[in-house]
């Protein structure tokens, strides 16, 4: 039987709160400080979770790996970004939960050697978490702050356990498939 997992309201309330480093401002301060990041650090992966910081992003010339988008900007729709990507995969994240399907296809999508978008039917928001899990230590993970900028996570095997501390405080519940 398949599994999702569901956001408690006191986990909702501590995500709200970056999860990495928050990088305040305009999308162009806080493209040209990521770039600053991963010329320094140069990521195993760079994953991005959210339409717009992922827009910006390869807007900004950085080299993409992995796009998980759902085409809503804050939870409106937005017509879909244009991402040049080798391989798309479609899965379904209904609001506040983690779906096995996304999870296996995030893990795929960063296993890929090029650039892949996860288009995401329902929610986007929570697959951070997934990315940083399935990333290799090293990676990036960036997703965006509502009103305030990005928030940049390294993936290394402290913010795994914290991840997985997280997803462990979920609710878990049989899926209807």
């Amino acid at each position: 039987m398949r599994t999702i997992r569901v956001l408690t309201p006191e986990l909702r309330k501590e995500l709200k709160v970056p999860l990495g480093l928050l990088i305040r401002g305009s999308f162009r301060h806080t493209t040209e400080r990521l770039k600053e990041i991963v010329d320094e650090k140069k990521p195993e992966k760079l994953i991005a979770v959210g339409d717009r910081v992922s827009g910006n992003i390869i807007g900004g010339g950085i080299r993409l790996d992995v796009a998980v988008v759902d085409t809503k900007v804050m939870r409106k729709p937005i017509r879909p970004i244009t991402l040049q990507m080798d391989k798309t995969y479609r899965v379904g994240n209904p609001p506040g939960t983690l779906t096995d399907e996304s999870w296996q296809a995030i893990a795929d999508a960063i296993r890929h050697n090029g650039r892949v978008r996860v288009l995401v039917e329902g929610e986007e928001d929570l697959l951070t978490l997934v990315a940083v899990l399935s990333a290799p230590e090293g990676s990036i993970v960036v997703y965006g702050q509502p009103r305030s900028g990005i928030v940049v996570i390294h993936v290394t095997e402290a913010t795994k356990d914290k991840f997985r501390r997280i997803v462990e405080r979920m609710e878990q519940m049989p899926s209807e498939n």
